[in-house]
């Protein structure tokens, strides 16, 4: 039996600061977003830029250090997954959110500031569950 494969590796900038939550059982889960940007020049020479912005979702212990260390503005590297949700709003409306669900952070870039500690910092974490919706609410 063959294996799927399912990995995204992203290095962008932090869109605004960590959020980070509790599942009703405890277990920390924070958010933020990532922006990705990209240039080229078309076929008559025009300059184009484009930025891609990807919804981050750290779980666990992953998910205290990106709260800890991460802010905006942050060059960062994102490896992980994606997972598309589903879920219906209050007024009965569908909607759906594709996120990357991280395993792997490290930080980027020549940010020294006295409260992050070192320039690069590096946590995997394998084996992170996909969340309900009744655990994950946002």
């Amino acid at each position: 039996m063959s294996r799927g494969l399912n990995k995204v590796m992203i290095i962008g900038h932090l869109g605004k600061d960590p959020e980070m939550r509790y599942t009703p059982s405890g277990r920390p889960v924070t958010t933020f977003t990532v922006a990705v940007s990209r240039s080229w020049n078309s076929a008559d020479g025009e300059r184009h830029n484009e930025t891609e912005w990807f919804n981050i979702v750290a779980w666990g212990n992953l998910a205290e250090i990106c709260k800890q260390y991460l802010a905006k503005g942050q060059q960062v590297y994102i490896e992980g997954r994606l997972q598309t949700r589903r879920w219906d709003d209050k007024e009965g409306q569908k909607h759906t959110s594709v996120e990357i669900v991280a395993s792997e952070m490290m930080m980027l870039g020549d940010r020294r500031d006295a409260n992050h500690g070192s320039e690069e910092q590096s946590a995997p974490v394998e084996g992170e569950p996909a969340a309900s919706e009744d655990e994950f609410p946002f």
